[in-house]
């Protein structure tokens, strides 16, 4: 069939039209085959199941575009129960599209090696900016604490209730809420990262149990720590505990060993975060501590609960913390950096937004 077209000739150069229902005509149910080409630049980390590098995605006519590239370690690549896992985060996670979560492109595979490409993530993650404070002796605003929470809540809201093309729950839970895998970009975005130990369980139960321990055991939950099976709120504890390190400074279940961090987790019993820094309101600790219930029923019961108790902290007075607001902390924070930096008002760290 000959396509349906016009030319405008009203411009000062001619523009070929093509109606859009004989364009859809003729291309739907075609492939489009790409060569994609990225380069490995420098490493950023290694965990247990891969290496992640800085990379250049290389197209045509010039394109150029910075990604992540995770490589599965060359030693796991014959074990096809790691293979599987790997696999798996790139399909899940490659649904997750939230600007609070970090993005995957593509899962590829390059001579024996399985990758999976994402979204470069220019700036630190909160371990990082957790320890920048620390080493200068300085306590992170309680107001970027909070919303600093507050977005992760959004990010784990909209993955907790992420849904298949069919209108199914995923069921997505990340088990692994901690400081290396939240991320703050240069221009003050939070992202999390790292859905690699998250299960749908629908699509994992195949190939891993539902009570094997996944997650750093300082930032487990008690259901984690006991094997028990897991739902959303076990990232709500998770992501109490960051809030509490945010806070105070201080890594509440992180003990010399393994055996006591386990004890304090499933323990219930939970130090009052003003017990460290006295100056924060009680309606913040309340929050913390609501989160770190050792009964799962007694927490928030999901995360978007948690992001609107905690956004309304900030913004009940009209004003409050922005994306804004944490890039210009970051750039003051990190003057060594490229940090972005904004001109605004009402951006000012020094009016609290918080009530008691």
């Amino acid at each position: 069939m000959t396509p349906e077209y016009s030319v405008d000739n009203s411009g000062s150069k001619p523009v070929l039209k093509i109606g859009r229902a004989a364009l859809a005509a003729g291309i739907i149910g075609r492939e489009v085959s790409v060569h994609t080409v990225y380069k490995l630049k420098r490493l950023i980390a290694s965990g247990g199941m891969g290496t992640v590098c800085e990379a250049e995605q290389f197209g045509s006519d010039g394109f150029i575009k910075n990604v992540a590239i995770k490589l599965l370690l060359p030693e796991l690549t014959k074990n096809q129960e790691f293979v599987s896992m790997f696999m798996g985060e790139a399909k899940l996670a490659a649904c997750l599209v939230h600007q609070n979560i970090v993005q995957i492109y593509q899962l590829g595979k390059s001579d024996e090696s399985y990758f999976i490409a994402m979204e470069y993530i220019d700036g630190i993650d909160l371990e990082q900016f957790i320890s920048r404070h620390a080493a200068s002796g300085r306590k992170i605003p309680p107001e970027l604490a909070v919303y600093i929470t507050s977005r992760i809540c959004r990010g784990l809201e909209y993955a907790h209730n992420r849904r298949d093309e069919n209108g199914e729950r995923l069921d997505i839970v990340h088990r692994d809420i901690s400081p290396r895998n939240i991320m703050i970009t240069s221009e003050g975005e939070v992202k999390i990262a790292d859905f690699g130990v998250a299960k749908a369980r629908r699509k994992a139960a195949a190939r891993m149990r539902d009570n094997i321990m996944v997650g750093k055991i300082p930032y487990m939950s008690p259901e984690q720590a006991t094997y028990e099976p897991t739902d959303p709120r076990s990232d709500i504890f998770s992501l109490g505990v960051v809030f509490y390190e945010l806070l105070t400074g201080v890594s509440i279940f992180d003990k010399p060993t393994e055996e006591q961090s386990i004890s304090e987790i499933t323990s219930g019993v939970r130090r009052d975060p003003r017990s460290y820094r006295s100056e924060l309101p009680q309606s913040i600790a309340e929050i913390v501590l609501c989160c770190l219930e050792l009964n799962a029923a007694a927490r928030f019961q999901t995360a978007g609960e948690l992001g609107y108790v905690l956004e309304n902290h900030m913004y009940s007075k009209g004003y409050g913390p922005t994306i804004i607001t944490l890039a210009q902390y970051m750039a003051k924070l990190y003057p060594d950096r490229k940090f972005y930096v904004a001109p605004s008002r009402g951006d000012n760290l020094s009016v609290s937004v918080l009530r008691s």
